[in-house]
């Protein structure tokens, strides 16, 4: 078998990500908080991860659920203390869990004090940290640029007489990254938090920080069904500017003072795999991104080819991320749409872990949690308020953890907490609880036990290079490389079982270990891949690529 190297931890690593909103209430008043994962750690640890991000928990208003901050540098009372927060550092630690925590510096809360003493007037010591401007001679915004959440990109600040930029909410005003102080800030910020022994960080927006100086017009794009009003134009100058880079340049410099450290970009770009390549290619540059590309899409065989080997072509020296679900999209279970979800969700746990990249699960991915039905009485998520019924929002993928099955809340607050949780469990979920599952060998969440256990012991997982195979329709087929072993990985990724011919499978001795119940038949020949079955086999008498 081959034998570790020196890569860096988070290279090829599987990354857990934690929304602490929704991951577990120790104080039961509804609400996940630091001391509910600190408790549930061992969950996460037991399923052979490599580290946990966690979603925000900074001071926020709560407006967007902390992705507005009104304090970079403290934890808000509804999650704890930092005190909290050292105790889940402290135990992930113990664990062998690696963690990385959310900066948003896109934007702040409409409350941080930086914002408040901006609006004030155009001549405070803070009047250039946002992005201001003068309104039209007839008084409308200074161009036509749209929010992601509905409406234009500007809001009237009656006190300084112009309009101030927010890409998102009208209570997330953008920061002006062409100032070097708003830089520096953001620099201290990730500075304190890594004094406080984090491993890195996850970039929310990475490609939003810079806008065009010159505020020109976004051109118009034909769209031919659009839910919302944004994807009637091209945001080619309010994300996605040159000028980014050159923070991201200053920012890599840091970390790069804190050895191990790391940083992963989110990336919501035009050119999904392209910007991930711009973004990571290259020593000035984030160290790993992904994209929207598989999220908010369903993952074929034919997207995951296309966009993992484009992402080599355009970006030969960076390193990928990849992800099926997280927190902004519907859960990949639902969005397959497959008749057998529990062994498509299986299927798919190992298609994600068997990339070249570093692989980001999203809690309950492990448990094939499917789209929760959130009434629109019970939304909290200002995005499906504002676009409701084309558009539900990201709350269906938010709901709480269901930890045992038969509790009230299914676990996730204690059994004597009368409140409810802060987003209702949804009834399908019960019967997926861990501790159902935990009881069930053939479950998701053991599969995923089992199957990271055995990648754990496959380092060219993490560290080997990616060549895709020709393969029939349905049918995902790529080889994993090292200097001495070649693992060729074949997924059937639709609703009917397929025989792979010749020469696909003459060269192959099977491997056992994965879980997954594809078979070689030696006699014919053939790979026969039951519906959502996958087959691994070492490829025999091939020099690696």
């Amino acid at each position: 078998m081959e034998s570790e190297d020196a890569e860096p931890w988070w290279r090829g690593a599987v990354i857990y990500q934690i929304y602490p909103r929704s991951f577990a209430d120790a104080g039961g008043d509804g609400v996940g908080d630091l001391r509910g994962i600190a408790d549930h750690l061992d969950h996460v640890a037991r399923l052979g991860v490599d580290g946990i991000w966690l979603s925000p928990f900074f001071v926020s208003p709560m407006k967007d659920f902390g992705y507005d901050v009104a304090d970079y540098c403290d934890v808000d009372p509804l999650f704890g203390t930092l005190a909290d927060l050292d105790l889940v550092i402290d135990k992930a630690h113990r664990l062998g869990l690696k963690v990385i925590i959310d900066q948003v510096y896109s934007h702040s809360s409409d409350r941080h004090p930086w914002f408040r003493e901006s609006r004030e007037s155009r001549s405070n010591d803070r009047a250039d940290w946002y992005v201001w401007a003068d309104p039209k001679p007839d008084g409308s915004p200074p161009n036509n640029w749209l929010a992601v959440f509905g409406g234009p990109a500007w809001d009237w600040e009656p006190r300084r007489r112009q309009y101030y930029l927010h890409n998102f909410l009208k209570e997330q005003p953008d920061l002006n990254f062409h100032n070097p102080a708003v830089q520096d800030a953001m620099l201290d910020v990730a500075e304190f938090w890594l004094r406080r022994s984090i491993d890195g960080f996850r970039i929310d927006v990475a490609n939003f920080f810079a806008h065009d100086p010159l505020l020109r017009d976004n051109p118009p794009v034909h769209h031919p069904a659009p839910d919302k009003p944004l994807w009637l134009q091209r945001p080619i100058y309010n994300r996605t500017r040159p000028e980014t880079l050159e923070f991201v340049a200053r920012f890599r410099r840091l970390l790069d003072r804190y050895p191990g450290t790391m940083a992963v970009a989110e990336i919501a770009a035009e050119d999904q795999i392209a910007t991930m390549g711009a973004y990571t290619d290259g020593p000035n540059r984030y160290h790993t991104a992904y994209s929207f590309v598989f999220l908010a899409n369903v993952p074929t065989p034919k997207l995951i080819r296309d966009s993992v080997e484009r992402m080599g072509a355009v970006a030969p020296g960076a390193w990928p991320s990849w992800a099926f679900s997280n927190h902004d999209v519907v859960r990949v279970a639902t969005r397959t749409g497959a008749r057998d979800r529990p062994a498509m969700a299986r299927l798919l746990i190992a298609v994600l872990a068997s990339l070249r990249g570093t692989i980001f699960l999203y809690q309950g991915e492990e448990l094939g949690l499917p789209q929760a039905d959130v009434p629109f009485e019970r939304l909290q998520d200002p995005e499906g308020r504002a676009f409701w019924p084309r558009h539900k929002g990201r709350d269906g993928a938010r709901t709480p953890m269901p930890w045992v099955a038969d509790a009230p809340h299914a676990g996730f607050s204690p059994a004597h907490s009368d409140v409810e949780p802060w987003l209702p469990v949804e009834p399908v979920h019960r019967a997926l609880a861990v501790d159902a599952q935990d009881a069930d060998a053939a479950s998701t969440l053991n599969f995923t036990r089992r199957f990271l256990a055995w990648r754990r012991g496959h380092p060219v997982f993490r560290h080997g290079a990616i060549r895709f195979l020709d393969a029939p329709e349905g049918v995902l087929a790529f080889e994993r490389q090292s200097a001495d072993v070649t693992l060729r990985c074949v997924f059937n990724m639709s609703a009917e079982p397929v025989e792979v011919p010749m020469p696909m499978a003459a060269t192959v001795t099977p491997l056992a270990g994965h879980g997954l119940d594809g078979s070689l038949d030696s006699v014919q020949k053939v790979l026969k891949l039951p519906a959502y079955g996958g087959f691994y086999g070492h490829a025999i008498g091939e020099k690696p690529a």
